[in-house]
């Protein structure tokens, strides 16, 4: 009885050392369209897109807040929110470096002081997991002292066009074993763009939703060609969703307030706003019952938006409703987004298939309620799927553990 005893516990131990093997030998694709508002699929032409929800996962995904590019990717690849990780806007003022952070300024896009964090491809290289990450927000800088081991800078020349990095993913997907990255993070700056000059409704916005829907059924068809396609995850979401803007649903800073109550303003939808010594309550009190405007002072901003804590925000912070703006000047173009997390025009489309995900699986959406899916989400699904142990987040891996089988 005792060597039958044995004998089974052998047997279910080399049984689980071999699920393990095999889990641990799945790879995980994961692909940004910027811009991608939840609804495009429903919306336009994009039978990939539907082809996936049948054969995987369909969920809506909420933003953090903002619901800017930036702060959202940086959020999916470290599962903190932007008040937590730093990057509280596109652009931003940080006093304790005396400097501006910008999109556009290599000198502070490119300084890892201004990450916090920990992004998931350094989480899973320091457990000895490769990852090749294409254009991602944070990718090419050291932040922690820590590159991916595949990548590539955004400003290096020739700045690659979509055809271009879709081929650098296969050519890493199809590098000896022991070569190949178990996690790709792939980066496209559409239909974000075509979102913002034409609107989320416009023809030219639904002709580029379907174009990127082509080119995802491209290079899922080319993953499905490699030998080892089974053990592939591919998951195709977004950063934020996209709204409708005129220059008729507009407030106008000089219009509000005095100018020498102003150091700064930073930032846009929202807006962080400085003030001059002695000047924050008449900030404060002057944009009190202005109509369409959300005001908080810094601390004060409700607790389910998870912001408004970091120094790299001002004495005020000011929200315009859904699409409205607040600024010097009203914008030329016909969408933008930044809006408050739970706006339904700001959730973003989530589609995922692979050996780890339920087949035909459309997950509930709890409209903005503590326990819906969001991005902060990714950063622990994201370990779980490579079997690595996560750093401390905002994250919750239990939040949507059902979509997984």
């Amino acid at each position: 009885m005792k060597k039958i005893l044995n004998l089974v516990f052998i047997v279910a131990a080399v049984l689980s050392a071999a699920a393990c093997n095999s889990y641990k030998t799945n790879y995980t694709v994961i692909i940004s369209l910027d811009g991608f508002r939840w609804d495009y699929p429903a919306m336009y032409d994009m039978p990939f897109m539907d082809s996936l929800a049948s054969v995987g996962v369909k969920a809506r995904m909420s933003p953090s807040f903002p619901s800017s590019t930036f702060p959202n990717h940086y959020t999916l690849a470290t599962g903190l929110v932007p008040d937590h990780h730093g990057l509280v806007s596109n652009n931003f003022w940080n006093p304790a470096l005396n400097h501006s952070y910008s999109m556009r300024d290599p000198e502070s896009r490119y300084n890892p002081d201004y990450y916090g964090g920990e992004p998931v491809w350094a989480t899973a290289q320091r457990q000895e997991e490769k990852c090749g990450i294409i254009y991602w927000l944070g990718s090419d800088i050291p932040i922690g002292g820590v590159l991916p081991t595949y990548y590539r800078k955004w400003d290096d020349d020739p700045h690659w066009d979509f055809s271009q990095r879709v081929d650098e993913a296969i050519r890493l997907l199809s590098l000896p074993e022991e070569e190949r990255p178990r996690l790709l993070m792939v980066y496209f700056d559409e239909p974000d763009h075509h979102g913002h000059v034409f609107g989320p409704e416009a023809p030219e916005t639904g002709a580029m939703a379907h174009s990127m829907d082509s080119l995802m059924s491209c290079f899922y068809g080319r993953i499905k060609a490699l030998p080892y396609a089974d053990k592939v995850n591919f998951i195709v979401t977004g950063d934020h969703g996209m709204t409708e803007i005129s220059p008729d649903r507009y407030v106008c800073i000089k219009d509000v307030i005095k100018e020498e109550w102003l150091v700064r303003a930073s930032g846009n939808t929202p807006t962080s706003l400085w003030a001059a010594p002695g000047c924050a309550d008449s900030l404060y009190n002057a944009l009190q019952g202005i109509e369409h405007l959300n005001v908080w002072r810094h601390g004060e901003v409700p607790e389910y938006l998870q912001y408004g804590t970091s120094d790299h925000l001002g004495d005020v912070i000011v929200s315009p409703d859904l699409g409205w703006q607040f600024n010097w000047h009203p914008a030329r173009n016909k969408g933008t987004h930044g809006f408050d997390w739970t706006e339904e025009d700001m959730q973003v489309c989530f589609r995922a298939v692979g050996p780890d995900f339920k087949k035909g699986y459309d997950a509930p959406y709890s409209g903005g309620d503590p326990s819906s899916f969001r991005n902060v989400d990714v950063y622990p699904m994201l370990c779980y799927l490579l079997g690595v142990k996560p750093a401390p987040v905002d994250g919750k891996l239990s939040r949507i553990k059902k979509i997984l089988k």
